[in-house]
């Protein structure tokens, strides 16, 4: 005997199906509202002060202030957070001859945080009565002049143009601060056409040495000087050889750098050195 078949008619499944679509309807409903009550408070905060900026903070700062990295962002007490391009602001900054690296974020407080990294001022240069500073890269800063460089770097004189000059300042940035802090003055020399230069050292010794080769002798200043009689006067020769002239006169001092202490005979005369020199 076949079994017979439990038949269900659409008149009795109609009740049940309403009901499920009321319920998903009702959910639809419900999504629909909360999105768009999402979308419009959004809407509302964008527009409000709340999204407003609150703060600007600066780090790394040092010879700039924070109010000119500040003018120079564009942000203000009433830019939106949210519309801010933290690339573009960097970008602004990065703008600033003292300016070498800079990096802008949110904050989850609401501010914004402009990290920089600034170039060093290593030389100064007198600019009629005034002093301008000389960065790193041998940029020389006209729109910031001083009166007194305060002695944390030496001054340039009498440099006949800005490429001599700007080779010196890198070449000055490739030195030690146990040996770049010690260079009071330097004198551009203009009575031949070789690349030369007169220091004026803190510790009262006058130093000869030529521009192209100055990163590379310079870092011996404190071993040449170490083999001199303290009470000495003269000028010290830094070139191809190296050598100490007294003022008093006389014959001149042979002196080694650090690389020539290992041993390693010169190859030139005195006479060749002064010639050089």
């Amino acid at each position: 005997m076949k079994k017979e078949k439990n038949v269900v008619s659409i008149e009795e499944r109609m009740p049940q199906l309403k009901e499920r679509r009321k319920k998903k309807a009702a959910r639809q409903l419900i999504f629909y509202l909360i999105l768009l009550s999402l979308l419009i408070g959004i809407v509302i905060y964008l527009q409000s002060p709340l999204s407003h900026v609150r703060y600007v903070e600066v780090k790394g700062d040092e010879d700039l202030t924070k109010s000119e990295v500040k003018e120079v962002s564009g942000i203000t007490g009433t830019s939106n957070l949210w519309g801010i391009d933290p690339a573009a602001v960097s970008d602004k900054i990065k703008g600033l001859p003292e300016v070498s690296s800079t990096e802008v974020r949110r904050t989850l407080t609401g501010g914004i945080e402009i990290s920089l990294e600034e170039k060093r001022r290593i030389a100064y240069v007198k600019v009629e009565e005034q002093f301008a500073p000389i960065l790193e890269d041998g940029t020389i800063l006209g729109d910031a002049l001083v009166e007194n460089p305060g002695g944390d770097a030496p001054i340039f004189y009498g440099f006949p143009d800005n490429k001599h000059l700007t080779k010196l300042a890198k070449e000055l940035n490739s030195l030690p601060a146990s040996v770049s802090n010690l260079i009071s003055e330097i004198h551009w020399m203009d009575e031949d056409e070789r690349d030369r230069v007169r220091l004026y050292m803190s510790d009262g010794y006058t130093v000869i040495a030529s521009v192209r080769q100055f990163s590379e002798k310079m870092p011996s200043y404190p071993s040449i000087v170490s083999q001199l009689d303290p009470d000495a006067e003269g000028v010290i020769h830094v070139g191809v050889g190296t050598y100490f002239e007294s003022y008093a006169g006389g014959d001149k001092e042979q002196l080694e750098t650090e690389e020539e202490q290992g041993n390693i005979p010169s190859e030139e005369s005195p006479q060749e050195r002064e010639e050089e020199g």
